[in-house]
Order: structure tokens, then C-alpha cells, then sequence
């Protein structure tokens, strides 16, 4: 017998375990079934499970469970990412409570502390998408950094040297002082900064008397300007065009060019132009072939190397002795020194107040410098045009297909791929250096000594590039890395290409793309996966982003503690629309752990009226119209589940399941067929027990996919199998068995007619009403007389009286209809009809004016304009939600007849 009451804590982690231990979750080549392949965006190897973390995985082990009860060879590829820059922030954090510094440790014994590191807290995350129900294949779990991985990396670094795809360049990066590496834009987030726009006058050259004015909110990085800007058709300096500037501090005499990047409608209408410190100054420093000469070194303090040589005195503008001063000082500081030197010399002109975006670096927290370096860039210009061409031609399918135009976008603009990082902890970049310079890219050092020696024509001594690899580039070669490749191995050509990469819309530049890029130019033109589902970011109830400052974040653990595994899954996969934002208010999990068990009770129920399984009861055998239609109603939510997720319409499917679980089998079935199961035995009760059984088993095999525990343990305990067998039971399929009946549909339709009456008249529960049913068609009316024992117990009226006119004589009331047939509620003493009408019509006031505010709300542009995305789609459903209150309150009027 079940227990009285669903308790997930009970079963879920012995159940998973069973599972896991089963084998059930793990893939088999050698399997003569067709593969399902999807590979898992590694987490971080330092994350634990978070809200973003729950949705994703959700979807990818719905999709995997589904194809697996297709009797599909699924693999679901599991691992993690050494995630360079944070594991080693973690690592140096853990050093500093032990008053110790990865430099004075050495390189190697830095790479052992975090290889500790890693063996013992390494696994939170893996072991939190446990606790979700996460049927990944565990055996085959991989690292970025594994020695299987690392030959991947080897080989294709290597492979694309040789090819001239990849090559070193001094180019502009994002640098982090702290890090003292070059980071990635996902490394990157801009922060709102209260500061200054300072505006400083460049005197012109030969022109005593006169300046050229520009604003800046950097102007530590002053030393380093090569030019002045000013728009090609900005009238104010057409005259200055090709003159020269004196740079204020230094001395230095700088262009003053023609570039469109100048903007006369900002600021002064003049730029200065800082190659090796600003993207967009660097740009304009290549159309001008300006100098670039760096002025921060790599932990942000002034150096003068490269300018040292240019300082000159200029009266009234520069002093070579109080630039030298600033050598060595934090960039900051300078800012003050130059600032109050500036203000000093008369050259300050202005300072404002000002609100801008600062990039920071999201691990450091402080703000990252473009730095001109000399680093190690991919070739991705050349390596995106098969990435284009696949998804042109819908060999790779973004769904929704929106986001396709947001993949070009990023794929015919690309730039160079910066992939190396000044980090230990990662994969190190297979170079060696000779004495001179010279660089051999080799897959050993022996190798590079041999290339060397050939090169050199005798023996020399090499350094190692003491660089590793951007994490992303690892991760890019997740898809055939993970299954074995290099190695030729079984896995790689069952599996690969995979069918579904599963990710949010942040990282198509970042991973997809560059995971396409790698596996079409390595794996002989195949694209890495057929097709891209891209789901939204997770909100709160009011659509606000998620953090910590705003006190919003939901933990997917303590969500689980709360409501259950089930719960929260079934609830992210309702929510997750094609194309929008998961809006996760707690409520949605109230009502979907209550629908876990509504099921449960239901179960219990159908086991305490005699209902036990039956193998050998056949749906084809079913007489009755109950059975039948029953046996429909499961066809029809079988094709339309099994539809929704091969359409990835994971909300579709959600709903499907729930309105038949909850509406059509837990409700009208149960409650239609309660006087058979009450009745006396015969062959009535045994088909109504037959299909219950049946149809029970079907829900559990549809629902299993996004409820994995609950499903099991009744599998289980009710006799179906056990629990593990669930994972690999057929799917249902929609069968053609049954027939969609008019009769059960129309006594439904009568009893939900006659509640919303109630409903809207607010008729006390207890009142049992009298029913008059007015003329129909004969298959209707016969229908409502053979079902008319439930329609009593469930609507509470008395036995139907069949008239030729409902409403006829019968007072006052409220009139309803069922399909085509009228129906009509005598209130006389039971309702104060002409004072409920008078309550509708004021609340029907009521709704209709909060509905015409916030149309013109939302039809004034400067609401628009100026409220977040958010609170726009708030007020949308607002309206939506006002529209809708006012058209029942008018349906609720035009009940109410006398």
C-alpha cells in the first residue's frame, strides 16, 4: 500500500543511486540501436548548482530520457571545465589564509596544490546535478584537463600552427591588473561608475593663444596619446586638420587627423586618440598609422619606457621632471597627479560630473585596461566560414531560428581570436623559443628540440612559452574531445555529431560558434550538433534579473528541499517558452509540487478501490464509453507530448501532461467512474479498473521524463516493474485506441457550465439547485440523462428536468450552455439576483478602468522609453489580465436572466 502522503526527501537520492548503479543512464556503442547524443556545457569545475544551472540541465535530461524510452542508444556526456582564471583565483585565495603566494611556491608546486584542490572539492556540482535527477552517463564523465582532453588540445593547437591558423600578433586586450592576463569579454562585465568627464585644452601648435579642446574620463592615459581627432566635416576644426597639437606633460607634438569616430554632437566635438589603451582609439590609430606606445604596465602603474626618449620641455605645457615623477605610481594615483598638475598649468578646463559603464573584470572587480601585448590569436575569420555555411544551409538549426541572426551577426564580423592567457593553471601552449626568437610549435619539447636542431643545424637550449590556453578554446573541442578523438575510438563514430547542444543565448559567440568552427575543420566538414536550443535567462516573479544585491536569488537546492526535485523540474520546463525569459515565481512550484501529489493521491486512491496492474488487459478490448474515452484522451496527449519535445517546445509538453494528469485522468476520470468503482463487481468495474491501470501506466512513462522520482516510485510500488526499468520503458505512442466521445465531453461541458455559474453568482456550496435542460439534439440530451448521476454529485443539482424551454416559467436564474445545449439554474431564494447583477456591474466598472489605464500607459512612448524590459512586460500582462476579468464579468452578467 502507498504511503498516505508523497515525501520526495524519503526517495529521491536512493532512487537516483539505484539508477545510476543500474547502468540505466550509460550509453553502449556496440548497441545496435540508433544513437541520441547530446554533450553538457561543462560547468565550471568551482561552481556549485545555481537556478540557470537547473534550467538547462532539465531540458537536456527531459530530451535525454525521452529518446531513451524510444529505445534510442542515448548518451548524455558529462564533465566539467577547468575554468582557468577562476579555479586559479580559488586555489591563490585558499594560499593567501595559509600567508602563502603561488610565486614564491614555483609553477609546479602551484599545479599540484590545485590538482589537490580539484580531487577534493572539485565535484560539488556533479553531485548537486545528482540531487536534480540528472541521468548523465557517469562513467564516462571527462575534464577539459584530463590527459585525454589534453591530447585533443595538443593536437589541434599544433595542427592549426602548422596551418598558419594560428600565429602570434601584438594586439589590443582586455587586461586584468590582478591577474596580470589578458581575459575574454565573458570575463568582462560593465559597471555603472560615478566619476568625471574632465575637459582639457592641447595647445595648437604655432598658433599661440590657441587650444583644441577634448573630454575624457581617462586622462592618465594621456601620456600615451598619439593624436587629436575631430569629425571630417565638423567645420569648427577644418583649419586644423594635418596641424599639430602639443601634448600637455609631455611635450610631444601630435597629429590632429580627419575620423569619422570623432562625434560633433559629444562632448567637444574632439577626441584623443590613445592607441594602445582604448579599442575604438586603436582602430583609428591603424587607419592613421599612429604610434602606439604603452604608458600602464601590467599591473596599471605608470611606465615611460616607450615615451621616455619624446619628453620635452615646453614652457607653460610640459615638464619632463614631473612626468618622470609619476614612474611606477598606481594609475589611479596618476590620475590625481596629472589632474592637479593640468589644473596647475591652466589646462584644465572643465570638470563635470559623470555617470558611465567601467568594464570590470568579473574575478578581480577592478577595472581591466586595453592593453596592446603580444599574445597567440586564432585565425576565426577563416575558420567561420563553414560555420556560416552550415547553419545557411540548416545543417546546424538554432531553435528558435531567431537567434540564427544573432549567430551571424557575431560570425561575419569576427576578429582574431585571442587564445592565450598569462596564467599556470590551464592547458600550457606548446611552444618553445630559441635563442633568437625563433618559435617551434611542436607536440613535445623533444619534438621542438629536434625542429630546433634541424632549424638551428646544431643543438640548442630552448624556453618554454610560459602561456596556457583560454579556457574557451578547450571547451570548443568539447563535442568530439569528450568521445575520444584524437583516437579513432567506438564512441566517436557512433556518436558524433551529436544531435542537441542545449545553452543560453550569452555564449553562441563565445562556445557554439567556436565549438562549430573546431569540429568542421577537424572532423572532416560534420558539424558538431544538428541543432542549437537556446533558452532564456532565469527571472524572478517580476521578471528582474536575479543577484545577490537585490536580494532575488532563488537556490535550486533549497527549492528542492522545499517542493522536491520533481516539482522544481516540471516547473522550469513549463516555464521555459521558445525565445523568452523564465519568470520563476515560488508559487508555480507551490502548484506543481501540489500536482505531484494530486497524482500520488490519485495512485492511492485507484489501490485502495481494488485497481492493480494488469499485463494482460488489452485497450482494443474496451466497450465501454468511459474506457473509450479514455483510451482517446491518452492517445491524444501521447502524439502531442511526443510532438512538443521533438519540436523542443518543452512548455507545450509541460502542459499537455498536466492538463491530462490533473483534469482529465486525476478529475473527470476518477470522478466518473467513483459509482462504477462504488457499485457492485461485474464487468463494468472490471474494464473501468482495467483502463485505469492502463492509462496510469501511460501517464507515468509520459511524465517520467521531467519527473523522474515520482514516476519510479510509483512504477514500483503499484507493480508495474521496478523503478529502474522505468527509465527504459517504451514511451507511449499514440495508438488509435479508443474513440473521442461526445457523451463524456458533453456531460463535462455541462457540469464546468454549470460551476462557472455558481461560481460567478457566488450560489452558496452547499445549495443543491434544481436543472432545467432545454432542447438539444437527441445524441446530447441522451448523453446528459445517462451521465446525470455524476452531473448531480459534481454540480450539485437535483436530477435534470428535460423541457422544451429552459428558462421558461421557471423565475428568475441563471441561464449556461453545454455544447449546443441550454441549461437553466432557478435562484429563487437562493441568490439575490437583481443584487448580485448589481455587484457585477461594479466590478465590471472597476476592471474596466484599470484595463483603460493601462492601455494609455503603455501607449505613452516616454513610459516606454524609459521603464526597464521588465516592468513593460509586467504591465502587458497586467492588461492581459484586466481584459480578460472584464470579459468574465460579462459573461457572469449575461447569466443572470429573470
Amino acid at each position: 500500500m502507498l504511503d498516505k502522503a508523497f515525501d520526495p526527501a524519503t526517495l529521491e537520492a536512493r532512487l537516483y543511486a539505484a539508477s545510476e548503479a543500474s547502468g540505466a543512464f550509460h550509453a553502449d556503442p556496440s548497441r545496435a540501436a540508433a544513437p541520441y547524443t547530446i554533450v553538457i556545457p561543462p560547468p565550471n569545475v568551482t561552481g556549485s548548482l545555481h537556478i540557470g544551472h537547473a534550467l538547462n540541465n532539465t531540458l537536456q535530461d527531459v530530451l535525454v530520457r525521452f529518446r531513451r524510452m524510444q529505445g534510442r542508444d542515448a548518451l548524455w556526456m558529462p564533465g566539467t571545465d577547468h575554468a582557468g582564471i577562476a579555479t586559479q583565483m580559488v586555489v591563490e585565495r585558499l594560499l593567501a589564509t595559509e600567508g602563502k603566494k603561488r610565486q614564491e611556491m614555483g609553477r609546479e608546486a602551484f599545479l599540484e596544490r590545485v590538482w589537490q584542490w580539484k580531487g577534493e572539492s572539485g565535484g560539488t556540482i556533479t553531485r548537486q546535478l545528482r540531487r536534480l535527477g540528472a541521468s548523465l552517463d557517469w562513467e564516462r564523465e571527462r575534464f577539459t584537463m584530463d590527459e585525454g582532453l589534453s591530447a585533443a588540445v595538443l593536437e589541434v593547437f599544433v595542427r592549426l600552427h602548422k596551418e598558419g591558423l594560428i600565429y602570434r600578433d601584438t594586439r589590443l586586450v582586455n587586461w586584468d591588473p590582478v591577474f596580470q592576463s589578458a581575459i575574454s569579454d565573458l570575463e568582462v562585465e560593465s559597471r555603472e561608475v560615478k566619476g568625471n568627464l574632465w575637459t582639457l585644452r592641447y595647445p595648437v601648435e604655432g598658433q599661440p593663444g590657441r587650444f583644441i579642446r577634448v573630454a575624457t574620463t581617462r586622462p592618465e592615459t594621456m601620456l600615451g596619446d598619439t593624436a587629436v581627432a575631430v569629425h571630417p566635416e565638423d567645420l569648427r576644426f577644418a583649419d586644423l586638420v594635418g596641424k599639430f597639437a602639443i601634448l600637455p606633460l609631455t611635450g610631444r607634438r601630435i597629429p590632429i587627423v580627419a575620423d569619422t569616430y570623432s562625434d560633433p554632437e559629444k562632448g567637444t566635438g574632439a577626441v584623443k586618440i590613445t592607441p594602445a589603451h582604448d579599442f575604438n582609439d586603436y582602430e583609428v590609430g591603424r587607419r592613421h598609422d599612429l604610434p602606439m606606445p604603452s604608458v600602464l604596465d601590467a599591473e596599471a602603474r605608470v611606465m615611460l619606457g616607450e615615451i621616455e626618449a619624446e619628453l620635452a620641455a615646453v614652457e607653460g605645457v610640459a615638464d619632463p621632471g614631473f612626468v618622470r615623477s609619476l614612474a611606477g605610481m598606481d594609475r589611479f594615483a596618476a590620475r590625481k597627479a596629472i589632474l592637479a598638475e593640468l589644473e596647475r598649468l591652466e589646462l584644465l578646463e572643465a570638470t563635470e560630473p559623470h555617470t558611465h559603464q567601467v568594464p570590470h573584470g568579473d574575478r578581480s572587480g577592478v577595472p581591466i585596461e586595453p592593453r596592446l601585448t603580444l599574445q597567440w590569436y586564432c585565425d576565426a575569420a577563416t575558420l567561420a566560414k563553414p560555420a556560416i555555411a552550415a547553419v545557411e544551409d540548416g545543417r546546424t538549426q538554432f531553435v528558435p531560428r531567431q537567434y540564427e541572426n544573432l549567430f551571424f551577426a557575431w560570425m561575419r564580423d569576427i576578429q582574431p581570436w585571442c587564445v592565450s592567457r598569462q596564467l599556470w593553471w590551464g592547458h600550457r601552449i606548446p611552444a618553445w623559443y630559441g635563442p633568437d626568437g625563433q618559435v617551434f610549435v611542436e607536440r613535445s619539447e623533444a619534438e621542438a628540440l629536434s625542429a630546433a636542431a634541424a632549424h638551428y643545424g646544431h643543438a640548442v637550449e630552448l624556453t618554454r612559452d610560459p602561456d596556457v590556453l583560454d579556457t574557451w578554446f578547450s571547451s570548443a573541442l568539447w563535442p568530439f574531445s569528450t568521445l575520444g578523438w584524437p583516437e579513432q575510438t567506438a564512441e566517436l563514430r557512433k556518436h558524433y555529431p551529436t544531435d542537441v547542444l542545449v545553452t543560453g543565448f550569452d555564449i553562441i559567440f563565445f562556445w557554439v560558434a567556436r565549438m562549430m568552427m573546431m569540429g568542421l575543420h577537424f572532423m572532416e566538414g560534420e558539424v558538431p550538433f544538428k541543432h542549437v536550443v537556446i533558452h532564456g535567462l532565469v527571472r524572478d516573479a517580476r521578471g528582474q534579473k536575479m543577484s545577490k544585491s537585490k536580494g532575488n536569488v532563488l537556490d535550486p537546492l533549497e527549492l528542492i528541499d522545499q517542493h522536491g526535485a520533481d516539482a522544481v523540474r516540471f516547473t522550469l520546463c513549463a516555464l521555459a517558452s521558445p525565445g523568452r525569459d523564465v519568470k520563476l515565481d515560488p508559487q508555480r512550484l507551490e502548484g506543481y509540487r501540489a500536482f505531484a501529489t494530486k497524482l500520488w493521491n490519485a495512485a492511492r486512491f485507484l489501490e485502495m478501490n481494488g485497481v492493480r496492474v494488469d499485463a494482460s488487459w488489452r485497450p482494443e478490448g474496451a466497450q465501454g464509453v468511459l474506457a473509450r474515452w479514455l483510451l482517446a484522451k491518452a492517445d491524444d496527449a501521447a502524439r502531442d507530448a511526443t510532438a512538443a519535445l521533438e519540436a523542443f517546445r518543452f512548455d507545450d509538453y509541460a502542459s499537455t501532461l498536466y492538463g491530462f494528469t490533473w483534469n482529465t485522468y486525476c478529475d473527470w476520470f476518477i470522478e466518473f467512474a467513483k459509482p462504477v468503482l462504488n457499485g457492485p463487481d461485474g464487468p463494468e468495474k472490471d474494464e473501468v479498473r482495467g483502463v485505469a491501470q492502463y492509462v496510469l501506466g501511460q501517464v507515468l512513462r509520459l511524465l517520467h521524463p521531467v519527473m523522474p522520482f515520482i514516476t519510479a516510485e510509483l512504477f514500483e510500488k503499484l507493480g508495474y516493474g521496478e523503478a529502474v526499468a522505468l527509465t527504459t520503458a517504451a514511451y507511449p505512442k499514440a495508438e488509435g485506441q479508443g474513440a473521442a466521445s461526445a457523451e463524456v465531453d458533453l456531460a463535462i461541458a455541462a457540469i464546468t457550465a454549470i460551476r462557472s455559474a455558481r461560481s460567478a453568482l457566488n450560489v452558496p456550496a452547499a445549495a443543491v439547485l434544481p436543472l432545467r435542460v432545454g432542447q438539444g439534439s437527441a445524441a446530447a440530451l441522451q448523453a446528459l440523462r445517462d451521465f446525470a448521476p455524476q452531473i448531480m454529485r459534481l454540480a450539485r443539482v437535483e436530477a435534470p428536468q428535460f423541457v422544451a424551454d429552459a428558462a421558461e416559467g421557471a423565475g428568475p436564474g441563471a441561464s449556461a450552455v453545454a455544447v449546443d445545449v441550454p441549461l437553466f439554474l432557478p435562484l429563487s431564494g437562493v441568490v439575490d439576483l437583481a443584487a448580485e447583477a448589481k455587484r457585477l456591474a461594479k466590478d465590471r466598472a472597476k476592471a474596466e478602468a484599470e484595463r483603460a489605464k493601462l492601455e494609455a500607459k503603455l501607449a505613452n512612448p516616454g513610459f516606454r522609453a524609459k521603464a526597464e524590459e521588465a516592468v513593460i512586460a509586467e504591465t502587458e500582462q497586467r492588461l492581459t489580465d484586466a481584459a480578460a476579468e472584464v470579459a468574465r464579468l460579462d459573461a457572469a452578467l449575461t447569466r443572470i436572466s429573470s
